[in-house]
């Protein structure tokens, strides 16, 4: 559902989590992740473990992440080349993300 095909999808440079990374262009910024392998969108402030993107729509808000300095839904964001975004995984193995 979330392969692309490299060599007709654009990338975008982005740096997430504090790191620059390339990314699949042309989609939002959950999508882009998925596509990449990165799953884990934020902790959950309340049971404090990961969680996804689940809706892909803007209803469910599991894909809140720090995008440009404000906390907005990866999902309804399209993504583009020089983003800065932060899913303050801190408290969680890197191993999962």
């Amino acid at each position: 559902m979330f392969k692309h095909d490299p060599t007709t999808t654009s990338t975008v440079e982005i740096i997430l989590d504090g790191q620059t990374i390339a990314v699949p262009g042309e989609m939002n910024v959950a999508a882009a992740l998925l596509a990449i392998g990165k799953i884990i969108s934020r902790i959950s402030p309340t049971s404090e473990k990961p969680c996804s993107p689940h809706c892909l729509m803007g209803v469910c808000f599991e894909c809140l992440m720090e995008i440009d300095g404000v906390r907005r839904q990866a999902c309804m964001t399209p993504i583009r080349d020089g983003m800065v975004i932060n899913r303050n995984l801190k408290d969680i193995q890197r191993g999962q993300s």
